[in-house]
């Protein structure tokens, strides 16, 4: 079985559920409002990955990126729930579009750029909604990592196998992205208020596509039934 089947056979497919607002880690709220006006994202990453299918992608990838573009619809979905119950910031959301332009207009292939962006922006971010966030986000959040996981193992695969390399523009946008995420937060004793913990994750996923200090994710706080509302409850099928 090729790689990339061995990805498509690993996915789990779920229904996004409007949730309700909860309490938020006190001292995260505007870092939050930044991390939601992200979903922003979401979208354009899967254009990227349909630009990319118009290019000489390797034969075997074909199904398992067009099953990724259907997956960040999926994230847009469940990410606009969560601003729904949370509410969003004008301001966040405005500048979140023009970093998303930014992403839209920059020369790199397509594929590279998704795999940066969900490498080192939507691998930092998931965490951040499951230390800092309420009872939805943090489901909500879960369920779209194991989502990225296939993504970024796809699209690193492609890359490689198409020999494409980061160029250091692309990676100064990254560096801009997720410092205008972090700018809220401070020097704080709090490793998840802590702007550098979050800023050194995304330098360590993007350099060494792995950031221990994110280890905790693996064990974060699944969903009990006896404890949210069901409305809270991911959809599996």
């Amino acid at each position: 079985m090729n790689p990339y089947q061995k990805l498509l056979n690993r996915k789990r497919k779920w229904t996004p559920v409007q949730v309700e607002a909860g309490k938020v880690k006190e001292g995260a709220e505007e870092v939050l409002f930044r991390a939601l006006a992200l979903r922003h994202m979401e979208l354009p990453v899967g254009d990227f990955i349909k630009d990319a299918l118009t290019t000489e992608v390797p034969a075997l990838s074909r199904d398992i990126l067009l099953s990724n573009i259907t997956d960040e619809e999926n994230h847009d979905v469940a990410l606009g729930y969560i601003a729904k119950a949370y509410g969003v910031d004008e301001q966040a959301e405005a500048e979140a579009l023009k970093l998303r332009q930014a992403w839209i207009a920059h020369p790199d292939h397509t594929i590279t750029k998704a795999m940066v962006a969900e490498r080192a922006i939507f691998f930092v971010l998931l965490p951040l909604f499951r230390f800092t966030g309420d009872a939805g986000m943090r489901t909500t959040s879960a369920d779209i990592s194991r989502d990225e996981q296939i993504h970024v193992a796809t699209n690193s695969l492609v890359h490689t196998e198409l020999g494409y390399n980061i160029s250091p523009s692309l990676d100064k946008l990254r560096k801009a992205t997720i410092n205008w995420v972090m700018q809220p937060l401070g020097n704080s004793q709090d490793k998840y208020l802590n702007k550098q913990f979050w800023l050194s994750s995304s330098d360590r996923l993007m350099y060494e596509g792995k950031a221990p200090e994110l280890a905790d994710t693996k064990a974060g706080r699944m969903p009990a039934f006896f404890e949210h509302s069901n409305v809270n409850l991911p959809q599996y099928a």
